[in-house]
């Protein structure tokens, strides 16, 4: 894929500016989203969205002094630790943040590992006929999500007018990228989520004067309440010093913190590896090679540290980030960092937080369609040099998809594989018996 800006070229600093905000609107989200359904489980907050963006902020500039600014790519809240981080609420502030430790314990190992014996058996463990459809089924596996916002379930009952704004935003968002000057194909979401937003508040306007419900889709009530312009993020390990809400961390509430983060590390490393391969190949250069899965991996497992120690969450690779500089062709790093930067900024902006709050959700639904059907398609493109006239190769891609899209998970106590890993593990055991089997004849 031919990008306009590859990762070393520095675009002006308005239009970096502009990119920058783009970037941050794909993925503020789901970065809020997490905390939110966290404290959503518990009678008390107990993450705070502010913390939680500053935490992806500054976990992402973790992640580019690791990788030497060689890989642009965004980290944020990880949902794959939503149910251990509602677990470790139990354990305090400090829940998360040691956690998380151990986590990020795995990931350094694994580029330990990497470094000593280097990346052959990953390439041999999961060649593109496994990689290829996991990245599909990462962007397939959250279509449920994007029409379920598209059609405004998530935030209350079915509504045809939401799903009218949603798919006003997904066109905008599609014709300026596609048809669109050079300068519209660059920030095509901010021109899809800005007309979303208008023909939202436009229904929402009627709505109010004519006091019909069905049609209020934008609730202001953030913007109206908040308290003051300026808010300092209620920080995790600030919490975690004054008093860890009175809970003592005891050793048995090290150990289960450990068996509930440590092997979700494991799935999301597949995952990191997923991410990277899916952007190697939009950005046309091997992020497994240079800088180096070893650098990417401790990169993403010190920056879910920093994501934990001020906002209470893991981060980990966003698959939209990926989607937004495949849709733009803006590769350049120096958008990812001032997308961090923002974050930090952000984050001490009251009215900003609070006016993304008040983004319909249909609204994100329609960017979402042209996010993941990208992360979908991009996964479906690494099979263009698989021999799918080989059965063996079609077993294997059935065996990552169907489990994986029937939302297949295995639990193992209070452990849960989510559907993509428990695909990716059948996908991986199903090649290597008709590899063996193969071999055998």
């Amino acid at each position: 894929m031919n990008m306009i800006y590859n990762v070393e070229d520095r675009p002006r600093f308005m239009s970096n500016l502009v990119f920058a905000v783009q970037q941050l609107l794909a993925i503020i989200a789901a970065t809020l989203l997490v905390p939110t359904l966290v404290n959503a489980s518990q009678d008390t907050i107990v993450m705070d969205q502010a913390a939680a963006l500053f935490g992806a902020g500054m976990g992402t500039l973790v992640y580019v002094l690791f990788t030497k600014r060689r890989s642009p790519v965004f980290l944020g809240s990880s949902f794959a630790f939503i149910s251990p981080l509602i677990g470790a609420a139990g354990c305090g502030f400090l829940g998360s943040i040691i956690g998380t430790a151990f986590a990020a314990a795995v990931y350094v190992i694994i580029a330990v590992v990497i470094k000593l014996i280097g990346t052959r058996w990953v390439d041999k463990l999961l060649p593109p006929v496994i990689i290829g459809p996991t990245v599909a089924l990462i962007g397939l596996s959250l279509c449920g999500s994007a029409v379920n916002n598209l059609n405004n379930t998530s935030a209350g009952e079915y509504n045809l007018v939401a799903i009218l704004c949603g798919i006003i935003t997904f066109a905008v968002t599609v014709i300026a990228s596609a048809r669109g000057n050079k300068t519209t194909k660059l920030i095509p979401f901010i021109i899809g989520i800005l007309s979303g937003y208008v023909a939202a508040s436009v229904f929402t306007v009627i709505g109010n004067a004519a006091d019909i419900d069905y049609l209020k889709l934008i609730d202001y009530t953030p913007l109206t309440t908040m308290d003051g312009i300026f808010r300092l993020p209620e920080f995790t390990f600030v919490q975690a010093i004054n008093g860890n809400a009175g809970i003592e961390i005891t050793a048995t509430m090290v150990i289960n913190l450990l068996v509930l983060f440590a092997p979700v590390a494991l799935v999301v490393f597949a995952e990191h590896i997923a991410d990277h391969k899916n952007l190697s190949s939009v950005i046309g250069r091997d992020l497994i090679k240079d800088p180096g899965l070893d650098k990417t991996l401790l990169g993403d497992g010190v920056g879910s540290m920093a994501g934990a120690v001020f906002g209470g969450c893991p981060n980990t690779t966003y698959g939209e980030a990926i989607g937004c500089v495949a849709i733009s062709g803006n590769a350049s790093i120096y958008t990812i960092i001032t997308t961090a930067i923002l974050c930090l900024i952000v984050s001490f902006l009251n009215p900003i937080v609070q006016f993304i709050n008040t983004i319909p959700v249909c609204v994100v639904g329609g960017v979402c369609i042209a996010l993941y059907g990208f992360i979908a398609v991009s996964g479906l493109k690494m099979l263009h040099d698989v021999d799918l006239g080989d059965n063996n190769n079609l077993f294997v891609v059935s065996a990552v998809l169907v489990p994986g899209i029937g939302g297949l998970t295995l639990n193992f106590g209070s452990i849960q594989i989510s559907s993509i890993a428990s695909a990716l593990i059948i996908g991986i055991v199903v090649n290597f018996i008709l590899k063996v089997g193969k071999k055998a004849k």
